[in-house]
């Protein structure tokens, strides 16, 4: 038995090396070894920061005698979902489709030509709650592989068909498409804690963005009441770090209380933009503080020292879930002696606790207390001593895309300019350390990438560099973005539909789509964003023409299943509204700042000095010693103006 995940790119599979189980990587090699042995593989997924995948890894592949089975039942693989979407796309699809969820770990036995027959998620060491134990569910899959192979064979065909449907094109949706969208989403707001649906409870931030861009629509009138309201009920809730920032991943219960405690890079980008321009729109001071703190606690916990953004920490440290974010009232009172009170008092803090016997913190009170700030200071100085999460440190393209555009917006709206600062050492960190003579690469770890980026790395990063570009007119943030623009057509199908794998890429038994949010924005939403910008940018309708063919690939599911597709929705939106900014001059300043005072995500902010720009939108409209601002619509143009209250009342 040899474990080979010991050079892995992956801190998941980095936390598998030592298991007695005979992992391989995902790849050819595994399946010829398959193939010899004639025996199925097992696939396991999971991602570092998924506590029920360490469960299942201390229950079952650290045991010798369970991974003794493995070894001699199957060919065993590990693999990073993180690091590998393709392969946990297509196998997520399986899971779902044979028992109606998802979710990870994902357990998967795969024939010799990559097609599932039999998938699970989590399977405990013993039989327990009606399910049946790990090791009863290898046999019974062994024994049908070598005594029903043909039954086998035919389950594997079923599933294949039954995942390899794609959904018929429409037309770019239109106005009717939205409100119904709109109309959906409302019904299944929950009114009392925020946020849709039962427990468990997840952000939705793709959702929530769609109610940010409509909610001065006539027909959207309720929408700002129901952002306002989730994003309120979050930032009280435990699933908001109270003393250090930062969101995680989702609530287990319907009122954001107990987290499941890992926090992920992708959330807290999402959310900090969320809350930024919340915050700015509705007149909420305290969203802009909490996009502030969760800005903050990116850059403290989960930024390499060259600039890019680490992927999660994890919810466990020491073995416990949620250990060290839990206090006990004790240590409160140590920790802040004689200022003890109104901080417990606030947070609802109490001898008993409200987890496991300790205290998740949550607002309960109505004000905060003088001296809050010291106090969480103190407080996040004391849990710092204590035994970290673990930290997955790879740096993914796509969600450092979503952080790159977080802190470039923040920047540029609040006048900070350590997010700026930010936002360009996380795009330079991308450039310098994910590309390379085969593209874009998907992810980064210790001066080692992974595999070539999928289509949400390349529409992600692209959609990111547009942003640091219009919050600093530098154009090669613009020409970076457009190159990855360009490369996105390997990513088309001849009907215009999007894939998450490039043309060239192959080794599974179908091509996945990415094209519903989970929780990160689609690979399908955010190229056609990206397109869209493109063709503002350029004034070359070919680019709109291949995002209204991205948004027309889903109208099906924007009819049915709008939740699903919250990205495209507010692309859509966008789409239906869009308008060119161009400033051109010395002194953009006053100008640019009119476009930063509001949330204006369907206007294409160009900013430059010189007069041989790269960006078409700036070309031909400088006029020496003036700076002047032209608002255009599909680069038809308004009269240029110098004055910024000219600027405000053209782009209303």
């Amino acid at each position: 038995m040899a474990n080979r995940l010991a050079h892995s790119t992956s801190p998941y599979l980095l936390q598998h090396k030592d298991n007695p189980v005979d992992w391989r990587e995902w790849g050819d090699e595994a399946f010829d070894e398959a193939r010899r042995r004639d025996v199925p593989v097992l696939l396991s997924v999971g991602y570092a920061a998924c506590h029920w995948c360490h469960v299942m890894a201390h229950e079952s592949f650290e045991d010798p005698a369970t991974a003794h089975e493995m070894n001699q039942l199957f060919v065993n693989v590990k693999v990073d979902r993180e690091e590998r979407p393709d392969v946990d796309n297509v196998y997520m699809e399986a899971v779902q489709a044979m028992t109606g969820h998802g979710g990870w770990p994902m357990t998967v036995w795969i024939d010799h030509e990559r097609r599932p027959f039999y998938a699970g998620t989590y399977f405990p060491d013993q039989p327990r709650h009606g399910m049946p134990s790990f090791r009863d569910v290898m046999r019974a899959v062994s024994d049908a592989w070598n005594e029903r192979r043909e039954s086998v064979k035919e389950q594997a065909a079923r599933l294949i068909e039954a995942i390899s449907g794609t959904l018929p094109p429409m037309a770019a949706p239109g106005e009717e498409v939205l409100q119904a969208a709109y109309g959906a989403i409302a019904e299944g707001f929950d009114p009392t804690h925020g946020g849709f649906g039962r427990a468990p409870k997840f952000p939705q931030q793709p959702v929530l963005e769609f109610l940010l861009r409509v909610k001065g629509e006539p027909w959207a009138a309720g929408a700002a009441e129901m952002l306002a309201k989730t994003l309120d009920e979050m930032a009280a809730g435990g699933i908001h770090d109270q003393v250090g920032g930062g969101f995680a991943r989702y609530s287990v219960d319907s009122h954001w209380l107990v987290p499941h405690f890992e926090k992920m890079l992708y959330d807290n980008a999402q959310l900090a933009r969320l809350y930024l321009w919340a915050g700015i729109e509705l007149g909420r001071d305290h969203f802009v503080e909490t996009a502030r703190s969760t800005l903050d606690y990116l850059m403290r916990d989960l930024r390499h020292e060259e600039g890019g953004f680490f992927s999660s920490e994890d919810a466990d440290s020491e073995g416990v879930e949620g250990k060290f974010y839990v206090w006990a009232k004790a240590e409160i009172e140590e920790v802040l002696g004689a200022d003890a009170g109104p901080v417990i008092d606030y947070y609802g803090v109490t001898g008993e606790g409200n987890f496991e016997g300790a205290n998740i913190l949550n607002v309960v009170g109505d004000r905060a207390p003088s001296g809050l700030s010291a106090a969480k200071h103190a407080l996040l100085e004391v849990r710092g001593k204590r035994v970290r999460p673990g930290l997955d440190d790879k740096v993914i393209a796509s969600w450092n895309g979503l952080a790159i555009r977080a802190f470039a917006e923040a920047g540029a709206a609040l006048r900070e300019v350590r997010y700026t600062e930010a936002a360009v050492g996380a795009a330079r960190f991308c450039l310098e350390n994910l590309g390379d003579e085969r593209g874009l690469m998907r992810s980064w770890r210790e001066g080692e990438t992974s595999v070539t980026g999928f289509l949400d790395d390349h529409a992600s990063l692209a959609v990111g560099l547009f942003a640091l570009y219009a919050s600093t007119g530098e154009e090669t943030w613009y020409s970076e973005a457009m190159a990855l623009v360009d490369g996105l057509d390997r990513f088309a199908g001849s009907d215009g539909t999007l894939f998450a794998t490039a043309d060239d890429s192959s080794g599974l038994p179908k091509r996945p789509v990415d094209n519903t949010d989970n929780p990160l924005p689609s690979g399908s939403g955010l190229a056609a964003e990206a397109f869209l910008l493109a063709g503002l940018y350029t004034g070359d309708h070919s680019h709109v023409q291949k995002a209204e063919s991205a948004l027309g690939a889903v109208g099906l599911l924007m009819d049915r299943y709008p939740s699903m597709v919250g990205h495209h929705l507010s692309v859509l939106h966008s789409s239906r509204r869009s308008r060119e900014l161009a400033i051109v001059g010395a002194n953009p300043d006053p100008l640019t700042a009119v476009y930063w005072s509001q949330f204006r995500p369907h206007v294409a902010l160009a900013v430059g000095g010189d007069p041989d720009s790269l960006v078409p939108l700036l070309r031909d409209r400088f006029k020496e010693g003036e700076t002047l601002a032209y608002v255009c619509e599909g680069f038809v143009c308004d009269l240029p103006t110098s004055d910024p209250a000219a600027v405000e009342a053209l782009l209303a």
